[in-house]
């Protein structure tokens, strides 16, 4: 996916509303997760993201900083956002704790 042409969101954007559902792409636009929720706001704000198994078994949730990330909407108007991270990685981050 060529995210070039997408438009990066502002942060009054950045709500748990506009994020919630939206895919993490990792290194080489592997999908690495969708964002759960939100935890907190401005640049402190944390995305809670479901990674790992498969069809909803064995995945857990993971907490990354918004500063991590890079939201933005495709031509079509959807939420996704990208990172350096890759999906292993991820992956081996401590379970976000309610």
């Amino acid at each position: 996916m060529d995210h070039t042409t997408h438009m990066p969101l502002d942060t009054t954007e950045m709500t748990d509303a506009n994020l919630k559902d939206a895919v993490i792409y990792g290194v080489d636009d592997y999908e690495i997760g969708t964002v759960a929720h939100v935890d907190g706001t401005g640049p402190t704000a944390q995305v809670i993201v479901d990674v790992g198994g498969f069809l909803g078994i064995g995945s857990k949730m993971v907490a990354l900083n918004t500063s991590q990330l890079q939201f933005m909407r495709d031509e079509d108007g959807v939420v996704h956002a990208t990172t350096a991270w890759t999906k292993d990685q991820v992956e081996q981050l401590p379970e976000h704790q309610h």
